[in-house]
């Protein structure tokens, strides 16, 4: 059985999904699940793209342990220094350059020759290699690049010392049938193909990711680059957890499999979603929530019977089992504490106490508490209180069919103390984010504003979702309560905190002068 490399690339590629903006913390989180999950390389950011971005990757070189920590870097020194310096610490640190190499990103974008991204390629690869013995390189767009100058490039970057060579279909256009031949003619005509490893980068623009990442691994190639529930640009990557449920399925057909921890899937999409803000849709693959649902009579009679006659996959498999403890107001800290263990969440400390104060706070409003339920909780806890820029306090809304729906907050800035203002809106809802506005002196636009149901009952918890953007930063935030109106509030100033952290590490200078201007006008 052939193995197939594993290289992670949602902290990456990822975290590029409009809207995504995860903090130090929340990576850290990821990364921890994707080693246990056994992905063999973390792409942990791109280190010279931002502060925060080196510091992620830094900190996720210095602290996992066991698996390959990348950075992905263009093919530039101040790029490849950039990652060299945020990877020291990593056990096995790998640098990931890359460069277009189709016509179209050739002519319009780079405005270079073939034979001047072939020098480029040489000497970007060289560099990476005097820091690391582990590099590998990208032709970006390579789905759309001549074969021919593919293999050029191929052993421009194998003489050079790549370990890998990255063919993505950057755009999603390919189908299997291309793909599958772009690296087999590349291995069959590239010299010292055979001593570097090929990688496959698929894109779902066409929806054909998974089809297209399947067929690359039946040409021969060596790792698979992609994200969990398939996040990323544009219409996102390839769904790592959909390669190896496929490989795991069907062996004799592909004779190849990867070394995932199959059981840690769900928890892992889990995890990625909550922290992302990004919804797994219902019937996705292998960890939707419909995926082991069935509703007609039909298919239920028949996996009563015998479940291979509507499951290929049984729900153990990939961590997806129905089992739920139930704790409730009774219950102390030790126990809630292996419970979370049982989950996969490790807490100390003040992270606990808040953890479990919530759970407290939780049970004298709902009869059962379940595990869903626990979970929503504990990525509604916010991390690290002291980077925000605004902490919720109080809210109070008046509303009615008689009346005019009016709303008071109270936001805490750690320099200016307790903020207090009030706003009538069409709505509570619309009431309670005039009144943020006027604290905070942000001017967004509202993209979507989502209120979903984490568990039944009429103590059920809502969970809401918002999406605001202004000027070119998009930023999500979500929080959950029994009080919808209240989730509405805590989501909305989440999704504020998260755009100002976000423009403060790519607009900083902007930022400032953004900040003056409101102090003026006051």
């Amino acid at each position: 059985m052939r193995k197939i490399e594993v290289f992670d690339t949602t902290l990456r590629d990822g975290e590029q999904s409009p809207g995504v903006n995860l903090n130090l913390e929340e990576k850290l989180e990821i990364a921890r699940q994707l080693a246990r999950l056994g992905v063999n390389i973390i792409e942990a950011g791109f280190a010279a793209s931002s502060k925060g971005d080196f510091e992620s990757v830094q900190r996720i070189a210095n602290e996992i342990r066991g698996v390959t920590v990348c950075s992905l870097s263009r093919s530039v020194k101040f790029d490849i220094e950039q990652s060299y310096e945020a990877l020291k610490g990593a056990d096995n640190p790998r640098i990931h350059v890359f460069l277009a190499t189709s016509p179209i990103h050739m002519q319009h974008k780079l405005r270079m020759t073939p034979e001047q991204v072939l020098e480029q390629i040489d000497s970007a690869v060289r560099l990476a290699k005097g820091f690391v013995s582990d590099v590998e390189f990208s032709a970006e767009d390579g789905g759309r690049s001549d074969l021919d100058f593919l293999v050029k490039v191929a052993e421009v970057a194998a003489k050079a010392g790549a370990t890998v060579l990255n063919i993505p279909d950057t755009v999603g256009y390919l189908t299997p049938s291309e793909y599958a031949h772009i690296f087999r003619y590349v291995r069959e005509n590239a010299k010292g193909a055979d001593k570097i490893k090929l990688s496959a980068h698929c894109h779902d623009d066409l929806g054909m990711a998974t089809a297209n990442t399947l067929a690359a691994i039946a040409a021969g190639i060596d790792q698979i680059e992609g994200t969990i529930n398939g996040i990323g640009e544009r219409a996102g990557n390839v769904a790592i957890e959909e390669v190896a449920l496929a490989l795991y399925t069907r062996p004799q057909f592909y004779q190849a499999a990867t070394g995932l921890e199959l059981a840690e899937i769900a928890r892992t999409s889990r995890m990625v979603s909550k922290l992302t803000g990004m919804v797994v849709q219902p019937n996705k693959a292998i960890i939707g929530a419909n995926a082991f649902a069935h509703e007609s009579g039909i298919h239920q009679d028949g996996v009563l019977k015998e479940k291979s006659t509507y499951e290929i996959i049984r729900p153990e498999i990939v961590g997806m089992g129905d089992s739920k403890l139930v704790l409730g107001k009774l219950s102390g800290r030790h126990a809630f504490k292996d419970h979370l263990v049982s989950l996969g969440y490790e807490l100390e400390g003040d992270a606990l106490n808040t953890a479990f104060r919530k759970f407290k706070d939780l049970c004298d409003r709902k009869k059962y508490v379940t595990d869903e339920d626990i979970l929503a909780l504990l990525n509604d806890v916010e991390t690290d209180t002291s980077k925000l820029a605004y902490r919720f306090e109080f809210m109070q809304v008046s509303c009615g069919t008689q009346g005019v729906p009016t709303a008071t907050i109270g936001l805490v800035d750690d320099e200016k103390g307790l903020l207090q203002e009030a706003a009538v809106g069409n709505g509570s809802v619309d009431a309670i984010y005039r009144a943020i506005d006027r604290i905070t002196n942000e001017e967004v636009e509202l993209l979507q504003y989502q209120i979903d149901s984490v568990t039944g009952g009429q103590d059920a918890l809502g969970e809401v979702r918002v999406q605001i953007r202004q000027d070119d930063i998009v930023a999500n935030g979500r929080a959950v309560s029994t009080d919808v109106l209240e989730a509405s509030a805590r989501a909305y100033l989440d999704a504020i905190n998260r755009m100002i952290t976000k423009r403060m590490d790519t607009h900083g200078k902007e930022y400032r002068r953004r900040q003056e201007k409101v102090d003026l006008h006051v």
